[in-house]
């Protein structure tokens, strides 16, 4: 076996994540959408949410890319339902990490990607509400 294989799919969280990925999808009317990474690169994720009194009621994602950004979107999904709109912003992809049991260095980025989908989902709502 060679040092290079994704190990990743042997952890059955991120396997669970990936096989039965919760929310997956676009929110019709959604109040705010993060949309993160290129293609050129190979992950992209996109994060919408719906807010109600502040909270974030509902979350869906799109995401291109490997078993283990399906997983980690998957999971961001279910961890910032029922967040405030400042809980939301203070996301952390060691969060994505953690709930998913952790994740080899070769799969890093991924959770950063969720991270930083969120915050600009949140950044979107924000702005959306200003105009």
């Amino acid at each position: 076996m060679s040092e290079a294989h994704d190990h990743s799919h042997d952890n059955p969280l991120v396997l669970d994540h990936f096989l039965n990925p919760r929310n997956v999808g676009d929110l019709p009317d959604a109040d705010g959408v993060g949309e993160v990474g290129a293609v050129a690169c190979g992950d992209v994720m996109r994060i919408s949410i719906k807010v109600r009194d502040g909270q974030v009621v509902e979350a869906r994602f799109r995401t291109f890319g490997c078993g283990t950004a399906i997983a980690a979107s998957s999971v961001t999904t279910e961890l910032v339902k029922g967040r405030t709109i400042e809980q939301a912003r203070q996301f952390s992809g060691s969060e994505v990490s953690a709930a998913l049991g952790g994740l080899p260095a070769a799969k890093a980025h991924c959770p950063v990607l969720a991270e930083e989908a969120v915050k600009a989902a949140v950044e979107d709502y924000l702005r959306r509400r200003k105009e």
